[in-house]
């Protein structure tokens, strides 16, 4: 127990608790009590202070006013504060050497949990995700062994529930994938604008489950996906020709009535994903044609045609039954082109700039940052999250400090939002919830 004694002149009134948070030099990690005694002596009274680590309520002032504390101090009757801590020792061994000349010494703003949290340039919030779903027209949710954690959703009941779990932390935007039956799948993708197919049907459930009443706090935004490859038979984002070809005006043309189809269940946001050229212009127009300019597009603008999609096309059933999708997606080794996509993106009407995948392409999420005024979506693809995951069951590494130090550097590149399979486990964690 540590003490401090002052002596106080002997007119001055009976002291009965001293504020612990007027008391300068008590360490504030530990809530302390104090204990005043009173001792009579002949010509003044000494007040002897105990400061103990127990405290059971407010504490009481010193009965004093400021006149009289003042008048103590200049009298010379200053209360004694704590000793200075002794500096600590460095280890035995260590070199005694001159302080370097250095006028700038970046570790004082990170020398304490405090400060470096005053100086934190980035921050992430549930707000800041979307959460990808998968559904699918089966009663229950089927795991998907590419992706641990992740499931193929029924569209009445367990992707309802998931839906309710990510909104109770925070999560309030959603983007849907849909696994289409085989018997449903054509060469032109007609599927995708059947205004009862699985993806409208969906719209239209959650739309009714949370109605766009924002002063109830009921708003769900519902990102969606257009392009043909759910539904296409060739497993291509587009039509294709006998010769292999992607045709790509009139896979626009199925495009835009994909997206009002979307639009007209209940969509917020529309999201093209197949890299044709024009799409975007030609889908505003369509969208505005319908009286649904209220619906916003993202673009997914710079769209690379990478490796790290697989379990995606898993869970999916998406891949494609020939060929590749390197003559309309990206080259991976390709920077300049990303500012080529953006700049047609933005003039035909764009609402936000996408860039997938996320991690691997962190150069071309500042680029498009630095370059537009629009808001940066970010994909941590399905091939991001099941590394994560893998490293994470093999003890290779700690899943959950990666996860959230991989969402915080696609937040530092500059994305504005993130689509991502851990938007559920990260804004848990952004919560404080153990689970």
């Amino acid at each position: 127990m540590a003490s401090s004694v002052f002596h106080a002149p002997c007119g001055a009134p009976s002291i009965k608790q001293l504020e612990c948070q007027k008391y300068v030099g008590l360490r504030p990690s530990v809530t302390l009590r104090f204990n005043c005694v009173k001792t009579k002596t002949v010509t003044a009274r000494r007040l002897v202070v105990t400061a103990s680590k127990s405290h059971d309520g407010a504490s009481k002032k010193l009965g004093i006013s400021d006149a009289e504390c003042e008048a103590a101090v200049v009298a010379g009757n200053i209360p004694e504060a704590p000793p200075v801590p002794p500096k600590p020792a460095a280890p035995a061994g260590t070199p005694v050497v001159p302080s370097l000349p250095l006028s700038r010494r970046p570790r004082r703003n990170r020398k304490s949990p405090a400060m470096r949290a005053s100086f934190q340039e980035t921050n992430l919030s549930p707000a800041n995700f979307v959460y990808p779903l998968f559904i699918h027209e089966g009663e229950e949710d089927t795991p998907i062994g590419a992706m641990p954690g992740c499931y193929r959703l029924g569209w009445r009941h367990g992707l309802v529930q998931e839906v309710a779990k990510a909104r109770d932390v925070g999560v309030n935007s959603v983007v849907l994938f849909p696994k289409v039956p085989d018997a449903l799948k054509s060469p032109t993708g007609d599927e995708a604008y059947n205004d009862n197919g699985l993806v409208p049907r969906t719209i239209r459930l959650l739309k009714d489950r949370y109605p766009d009443l924002v002063s109830q706090n009921y708003l769900l935004v519902i990102y969606t996906d257009v392009a043909l490859d759910p539904y296409s038979s060739d497993g291509h984002d587009g039509i294709v020709r006998e010769d292999g070809v992607i045709m790509n005006d009139e896979t626009v043309h199925q495009l835009c009535k994909q997206a009002v189809s979307q639009a007209r269940a209940g969509a917020d946001v529309v999201s093209p994903s197949d890299m044709m050229d024009g799409r975007v212009g030609a889908i505003r127009a369509a969208l505005d044609a319908e009286g649904f300019q209220h619906v916003s597009i993202m673009s997914y603008t710079a769209k690379y045609a990478s490796s790290f999609y697989g379990p995606f096309r898993e869970a999916l059933d998406s891949n494609p039954r020939f060929g590749d999708k390197k003559t309309y997606q990206m080259n991976p080794a390709n920077y300049r082109e990303a500012l080529v996509e953006a700049q047609a993106d933005e003039s035909e009407g764009a609402d936000i700039l996408l860039v997938k995948p996320g991690l691997p392409y962190l150069d071309v999420i500042r680029l498009l940052r630095d370059k537009y005024p629009l808001p940066i979506a970010a994909y941590q693809v399905s091939g991001e999250y099941s590394m994560i995951k893998a490293g994470g069951a093999l003890k290779m590494i700690d899943e959950q400090r990666v996860m959230m130090e991989s969402l915080m550097c696609l937040r530092r590149a500059g994305a504005d939002i993130i689509l991502t399979y851990f938007a559920l486990q990260a804004a848990r964690c952004l919560c404080g919830e153990k689970r």
